[in-house]
């Protein structure tokens, strides 16, 4: 497999210097990040290092309290989350947070633009989940654990966007439904959106990503790409080892 060149690409999203404080904890200390245009860059590292507090901190959920975060050339530091989606960023977290109440295509209603769904994409998108057709106007919240992150992604990209933030998207999913994921995300890196992807699951993100970065204790404590990590077993082991399988 071929990868694309990191160092032909450009800087879409660059975090410097950020941190986040919760209350009274001091969760990012300092987190240093460049995602790349075009390409899938992976965020790797044990539970409570700080992946998901990045995204939150990247969708303004939470602010950050020292640094900056630049998207496409705009300092978004301080803007509001709907501003920030507005800019092209879209946000799958970890919850699966779907409307329950709401049947399958009306969740994705809600993220078309002035409520307008495009067929063609949804066409699209049900190629890698079937199941969103199946279930079209079901109840959401009467889907599976799996169904429901594949409405969560679906509704995500029903637009097109500049960058998708995308939480642990494999946590208790069937292996066929990981299967689905990776092709969407293929095709998704081919239609020239930016992926930032937080996982855990390394033989999953392995093949995918452009670049990783590894986290741990608030801060990126290595970053480079991809094809270099997954081919250095000894840099698995020193950086995986000690971030995430010690801390299982």
């Amino acid at each position: 497999m071929e990868h694309p060149n990191p160092n032909t690409r450009e800087p879409l999203l660059t975090l410097s210097g950020v941190h986040t404080h919760i209350g009274q904890y001091h969760i990012l200390q300092g987190v240093d990040l460049v995602v790349l245009r075009g390409g899938m860059s992976i965020l790797l590292g044990r539970n409570g290092a700080g992946k998901t507090t990045t995204l939150r901190t990247i969708m303004g959920l939470w602010k950050a309290s020292a640094g900056s975060i630049m998207f496409d050339g705009r300092d978004i530091t301080k803007m509001a989350t709907p501003d920030i989606a507005r800019l092209g960023i879209a946000y799958v977290p970890e919850s699966m947070a779907v409307f329950s109440d709401l049947t399958v295509r009306e969740n994705l209603y809600l993220a078309a633009r002035n409520g307008a769904l495009d067929e063609a994409r949804v066409d699209w998108i049900c190629g890698f989940f079937p199941a969103l057709k199946k279930f079209w106007n079901y109840p959401a919240g009467n889907l599976s654990g799996g169904q429901k992150q594949m409405v969560a992604i679906a509704r995500a990209i029903v637009e097109p966007r500049k960058l998708l933030l995308v939480d642990e998207p494999t946590k208790g999913l069937a292996p066929a439904i990981v299967q689905s994921l990776m092709a969407a995300f293929r095709e998704l890196k081919d239609t020239n959106t930016t992926i930032l992807l937080v996982e855990q699951n390394f033989n999953f993100v392995r093949t995918l990503g452009d670049t990783v970065g590894v986290m741990d204790d608030g801060r990126v404590v290595h970053a480079g790409s991809m094809p270099a990590l997954a081919n250095d077993e000894e840099l698995q082991q020193r950086l995986l080892g000690l971030s995430l399988d010690s801390h299982q």
